[in-house]
């Protein structure tokens, strides 16, 4: 049996660092040194500056998207990239494969020294992968929650942490750029990137966002300190929004919503001193963001003054001639892109074409040298914040704690906050330790399904090799217990070589008939792994055989506590009423089933709250934020224009093994004017019987407004509060008049005059915002 599981303990992480930051530049100095390079390069040297080829192209191999096993570059092939077209980004793994640290230090420092050799200016390359839970792509390292079970800890300090080990463990694998966080909104739970958001509330998503940042950047944003890497940003704008709930597709989204709504989270993370940023590889309003002056160069470098480096998605140049056809060829469609504001191509695959076109382009007039100027000097600011010409590639045996004990109980700290008892009837939970059970489903003994994708490879499909250490639910189940006292038949099982909503029927009968010899059934459902296009869904409904499965095994009477393992909710109402208990986990990672465990059987009280809201149907996916028209009450008279709003958990839901209440609310003026400041604060206690941590959140509601309808309510303000049995605190928040603003149809923000209503829970209090 395995036991790889963390002991629960107060350990204070990053003060350990041994820091040896080198000396950090001003921001003077960069703009200095960057000018000067500028100055002397060539127009072939800023335009290779441009261009971002992913690994496979340089690697020995048959062609150029894939590689031999073991990866080794091509040195040819290397020279031809940096010598001949002056390529100054890479990105990507080989083989859509994890590789550990050493290798990783081995291919980019020979990239590097080959760049070096071939390049009198000896401008350093800089590398860029995906590491959104953890240093994804490095075999051993530490693996946290997916975003969604981190927004769900409402804990920023615990995201920051998360971040920071990330920032660390990246940067042992000699990589200084990551393509996290993501700020897009997941208010769409047929979307197949939902569980990489923060959730569905523009203010959660800016807050973690912020704190995300700040643990890979560093509050300073000194990313010249090899503990710190450059973070991105992702994916401006409105990404997450489509119509079909498809990945890449259409969104129509009226300027006002999307500045209401989408930017704000960019906004605070521009403010927040990102570096990069990467850009939504869909259409809004027909038109290709990646083509769209008004977004990338109005909206994001002239109004918002990012100042940083903006890079493509994959293939998203090509993608305005060969899929959204708004260029008539690949030469078009680079012109498009350039003069929008686009500062570096993720190609990926075949530079030669964009930096052939790109460099006639410039000769012939259609893009203006000035633009190239501006783009390359972005490029080279985050490259000399770095510090990538002193130390182009960091050393992995400077980073002694790389997966470490203690990085790993910060990884399980996430997960035991994120996961989510949503329902708990009779208080079923928590269990006894002298009980036997039945643990079933499709998602009860896989690693790959604790971890989603982007982990060790792009769909997840991969973790299996990697992950063996770590406890899946079963394990971690079994190790609680004794084996002797767990039963288990997984009932049905995920076509792993196959679509991931691909099943078969493992022994459903199976798994009922085992239902007579045990006193609880753990029925694990969820998702197997997926993202971005191959995740799209046809049916948000949680699949026929798992619901069979739950069907059945309610009908044995005895108690079932149902486990869903889960990047987006899917829809349970067929069976929930059946289920004694609901755990939602999330995508928790590597130490989900441990964390998981604890809480099942009482040695941790569960604290996550829903980020998201978790409909009841599939033509009911309205999210908390929404308009009175939404939820109305039955009309009078001879119409009836009912509006149902009834989720099957609302946002912000999660209960606890103890009781909370909320009492006390009081505001510190009633009358407010424009850039005022108030002050809210409740009473919180714990009136049961064992410590807990508690979210307090302050909502607020414009009772009327002049132009456009008002949303029901909006989350202002949080804080995870924890309290010993019969303890009281009093929460405080300050809260200023332009947090309550909304966007007009000219798009100003602003907080218009009037009623507010200001609650917590259920306790509610008005203020008057004056003239």
């Amino acid at each position: 049996m395995k036991i790889k599981k963390i002991i629960l303990a107060a350990v204070v992480l990053l003060a350990g660092f041994n820091t040896s930051a080198q000396e950090t530049k001003t921001s003077a100095e960069i703009e200095e040194k960057a000018s000067d390079l500028l100055s002397k390069m060539t127009l072939e040297e800023k335009v290779g500056q441009m261009t971002q080829v992913t690994l496979d192209v340089i690697g020995e191999g048959e062609n150029i998207y894939s590689s031999f096993e073991p990866f080794n570059l091509d040195k040819e092939l290397v020279r031809k990239a940096v010598s001949e077209y002056k390529v100054g980004s890479f990105l990507n793994t080989a083989n859509n494969r994890a590789l550990p640290r050493q290798k990783w230090h081995e291919i980019i420092s020979e990239i590097q020294e080959i760049n070096s050799e071939e390049n009198e200016l000896n401008i350093p390359i800089i590398y860029g992968v995906d590491e959104i839970h953890g240093a994804t792509y490095t075999v051993g390292a530490t693996m946290f929650p997916q975003q969604i079970g981190q927004a769900a800890s409402r804990n920023p300090e615990l995201v920051k942490k998360g971040a920071e080990i990330t920032a660390y463990e990246t940067r042992a694998s000699g990589i200084p750029w990551n393509f996290s966080p993501v700020l897009d909104l997941g208010m769409d739970p047929r979307f197949s990137r939902m569980w990489e958001s923060f959730g569905e509330d523009p203010y959660l998503t800016s807050v973690l966002g912020v704190a995300m940042i700040d643990g890979y950047e560093g509050e300073d944003n000194n990313i010249g300190d090899p503990h710190h890497l450059a973070s991105t940003m992702k994916h401006f704008l409105g990404y997450h929004a489509v119509t079909s709930g498809k990945d890449r597709t259409p969104a129509y989204i009226p300027d006002d919503v999307l500045r209401e709504y989408h930017l704000p989270a960019f906004k605070a993370a521009i403010d927040a001193g990102s570096h990069t940023i990467m850009i939504n590889s869909g259409l809004i309003n027909g038109k290709p963001v990646h083509a769209n002056y008004d977004l990338l160069t109005k909206l994001l470098k002239e109004e918002l003054n990012f100042e940083g480096l903006v890079v493509t998605d994959w293939a998203d140049i090509e993608n305005l001639h060969r899929r959204d056809r708004v260029a008539e060829n690949d030469k078009e469609a680079i012109k498009m892109a350039v003069n929008a504001g686009i500062d570096m191509s993720m190609v990926p695959y075949e530079y030669e074409r964009f930096v052939d076109n790109l460099l006639e382009l410039v000769k012939e007039g259609e893009v203006k040298e000035s633009r190239i100027d501006d783009a390359v000097k972005r490029i080279l600011k985050v490259k000399l914040a770095l510090n990538l010409f002193e130390v182009p590639v960091t050393h992995y045996k400077d980073y002694p704690k790389f997966g470490s004990e203690e990085f790993e109980q910060e990884a399980f700290n996430m997960a035991a906050e994120s996961i989510t008892l949503l329902k708990n009837e009779s208080d079923v939970l928590p269990l006894e330790k002298d009980v036997k059970v039945l643990v079933t489903g499709p998602n009860a003994n896989s690693m790959r399904t604790l971890n989603g994708a982007w982990t060790y490879s792009w769909q997840g499909e991969k973790t299996p090799e990697f992950a063996a250490d770590y406890n899946t639910i079963l394990e971690a189940v079994e190790n609680k217990l004794g084996k002797e006292n767990v039963i288990f038949e997984a009932g049905v099982n995920y076509k792993n070589d196959g679509k991931y909503f691909e099943e078969e029927d493992a022994g459903i009968a199976d798994a009922v008939k085992q239902a007579e010899n045990v006193d609880y059934i753990f029925l694990v459902l969820g998702e197997n792994s997926y993202t971005e296009k191959p995740g799209d869904l046809n049916d948000l409904y949680i699949s026929d055989l798992q619901t069979k499965l739950a069907k059945e095994l309610a009908a044995t009477g005895k108690p079932v506590i149902l486990i869903l393992n889960e990047g987006r909710p899917r829809i349970i109402s067929k069976f929930e009423q059946e289920m004694q208990a609901v755990v939602q986990t999330y995508l928790p990672g590597n130490f989900g089933g441990d964390a998981l465990a604890d809480i099942l059987f009482g040695d941790i009280n569960p604290s996550g709250k829903l980020p998201y809201t978790y409909p009841r149907y599939p033509n009911a996916l309205i999210p908390y934020i929404h308009k009175p028209s939404e939820e109305q009450t039955k009309a009078e008279g001879v119409y009836n224009y009912e509006a149902d709003f009834n989720p099957q958990y609302p946002f912000g839901f999660g209960l606890s093994y103890t009781d909370f209440e909320v009492s006390d609310l009081q505001i510190d003026k009633t009358d407010i004017t424009q850039n005022d400041t108030f002050t809210v604060s409740v009473k919180l206690s714990n009136t049961g019987n064992r410590s807990g941590k508690e979210v307090v959140e302050v909502y607020s509601s414009d009772l009327y407004a002049s132009e456009i309808t008002p949303d029901v309510k909006r989350l202002r303000k949080f804080r995870k509060v924890e309290l010993a049995a019969g303890e009281t605190k009093t929460i405080e928040f300050s809260i200023n008049t332009s947090d309550l603003a909304s966007v007009n149809p000219k798009g100003e923000t602003m907080a218009e005059p009037g009623e507010f209503e200001i609650s917590v829970n259920d306790l509610k209090k008005s203020i008057h915002l004056k003239e």
